[in-house]
């Protein structure tokens, strides 16, 4: 466990995150957090961010997999007979 104080700047208060839990939790500077203050604790979380099209079509290998999914039976006879061809 790391201890930090609470630090005035300039017209706030801040702490200072070592460069080692920096490098651990993937963070850099201006990343945004979220806090939630849950059971008298403080909890930091990076901020999901949603990749751009151009990021997910740059990780693309070409490659899609197909899953099976089981939709299950059919429940009425109404709605099979949409799908019955004569």
């Amino acid at each position: 466990m790391e201890r930090v104080a609470i630090r005035s700047w300039g017209n706030s208060q801040g702490i200072h995150i070592s460069k080692d839990v920096l490098e651990k939790m993937h963070l850099k500077v201006s990343d945004v957090l979220d806090l939630e203050i849950k059971d008298n604790t403080i909890v930091l979380r990076k901020q999901f961010v949603h990749k751009s099209f151009e990021e997910r079509l740059a990780e693309y290998n070409g490659e899609i997999s197909v899953c099976d999914f089981d939709w299950g039976e059919l429940e009425t006879d109404a709605v099979q007979g949409i799908f019955e061809y004569d």
